[in-house]
């Protein structure tokens, strides 16, 4: 991929296609090197229990190893769970969820008020320029006889 961008799957699932490389790169800089490890449920029970005393899986972990280095802890089995529940594709959720631990990497979080605020802003500002223009919906066109796919506006 990159020498500044590392993803390592130990889980079973396939890697999601997302551009993860543009996505360090805009959001981290071209020098900042990153580590993506896809890990199973309790792997991401372990690390987070040892971490951040919380005894249970989580989709996303981040770490911060120096002003440009840092790494992404993801489990996917626990994104498919929460799928329903934030209403994305695995792909789309997966993708957030990249872009949500990569802005904990550079010191963005949600514990306060304008934290939440600047966090979700951020957010907001990459998932619709990497997810959202690429999204599609049917929609029903009695002239060209039923369901057809239609551009996000």
């Amino acid at each position: 991929m990159d020498e500044n961008l590392s993803i390592t799957n130990k889980t079973k699932g396939k890697l999601p296609r997302l551009p993860f490389l543009d996505l360090k790169n805009d959001i981290l800089g071209k020098k900042y090197v990153l580590s993506i490890a896809l890990v199973s449920e309790a792997t991401s029970k372990k690390i987070n229990n040892q971490y951040r005393q919380k005894d249970k899986p989580t989709n996303v972990l981040s770490f911060a190893l120096s002003k440009n280095e840092g790494e992404l802890v993801i489990c996917p089995s626990v994104i498919k769970k929460q799928i329903k529940k934030f209403d994305r594709s695995f792909d789309e959720l997966f993708g957030f969820l990249v872009i949500h631990g990569m802005l904990h990497l550079i010191g963005h979080e949600h514990s306060s008020k304008i934290g939440e605020a600047r966090m979700e802003r951020e957010e907001n500002k990459y998932d619709q320029k990497y997810f959202y223009r690429n999204r599609r919906r049917l929609g029903y066109d009695q002239s060209r006889s039923g369901r057809v796919f239609k551009g996000r506006k």
